[in-house]
């Protein structure tokens, strides 16, 4: 049995085949979406999306958020930005880092909106360099 996996970017229609198994970065924690699955809509943080096929990992996605809505039969994820994982610049990833972290430290918390928005970016790039990592590793 397999999970019609969808990959939406804002762009256009990235990916649409069967997986085995998918596994995406929910922002409470990795999920693993086999054939089956509970129904369940879910926020997704920065972070890898892995695709299997007959338990091999068969493809890498960075994806920097998003939302997925899993059914029985289909993972649905709508990706604010992605990229394959052997795409990502490791310099690009550093710089884009650096940037966040300077931008954290210069938010002001009395600013909920503004400091939430640096805070989520700093995730996301630091996601994006420990995928980068993996990926050498």
């Amino acid at each position: 049995m397999t999970v019609a996996l969808e990959i939406i970017s804002p762009e256009r229609l990235l990916l649409a085949r069967p997986v085995s198994m998918v596994v995406i970065p929910g922002t409470e924690g990795d999920l693993g979406v086999l054939p089956g699955h509970s129904q369940m809509i879910t926020s997704l943080r920065g972070g890898l999306i892995d695709l299997y096929e007959d338990e091999k990992l068969v493809d890498r996605f960075f994806v920097s958020g998003g939302f997925a809505q899993i059914t029985e039969e289909r993972c649905t994820v709508l990706a604010d930005a992605i990229v394959k994982l052997a795409e990502l610049d490791p310099l690009k990833a550093a710089d884009e880092l650096a940037a966040a972290e300077a931008a954290w430290r210069e938010a002001d918390e009395a600013d909920e909106a503004g400091w939430r928005a640096a805070s989520d970016r700093l995730i996301t790039a630091q996601a994006r360099v420990d995928a980068v990592s993996a990926q050498n590793a």
